[in-house]
């Protein structure tokens, strides 16, 4: 009884810290503060084509597919280069991000490691046909 009494004590002192606190991850990422940037997937570009990114920095990169067809957003040495919100790392294959037609995806990243990454779309010649772009980071 007296177990089960601390667990529901303990279940409301946590749902009344801020939102802030309970948004940071075990690493201390308070993911709460995460700047958005739109990546539009077309046919076959990426849209902005170059993304400047700042390391240390969190950003929700939303990923929108408009193409009529499927795309993916693939950086895999980036990804592997920051740190990926826990749960958003499920949306994460190898270091890309698969879109069906019309889907939208979050991503929210933290870079760690100054440089510039290639970003490619990974379908059949997708690539070849201009959907590639890069991210730096400062």
């Amino acid at each position: 009884m007296r177990l089960h009494l601390r667990r529901i004590i303990l279940a409301a002192a946590v749902a009344a810290l801020p939102a802030a606190i309970q948004a940071q991850d075990r690493n201390g990422a308070d993911w709460s503060t995460a700047q958005p940037v739109e990546v539009v997937l077309t046919n076959f570009k990426f849209t902005p084509k170059d993304l400047h990114l700042h390391h240390g920095q969190a950003y929700r990169l939303h990923f929108v597919n408009n193409g009529s067809g499927g795309h993916d957003f693939s950086a895999p040495e980036f990804f592997a280069a920051s740190d990926v919100e826990p749960t958003d790392g499920a949306a994460l294959k190898d270091g890309r991000v698969e879109l069906a037609k019309g889907e939208t995806r979050d991503v929210r990243v933290i870079p760690r490691t100054p440089g510039e990454y290639k970003v490619e779309c990974t379908h059949m010649m997708h690539a070849a046909f201009g959907m590639r772009g890069s991210i730096t980071v400062d």
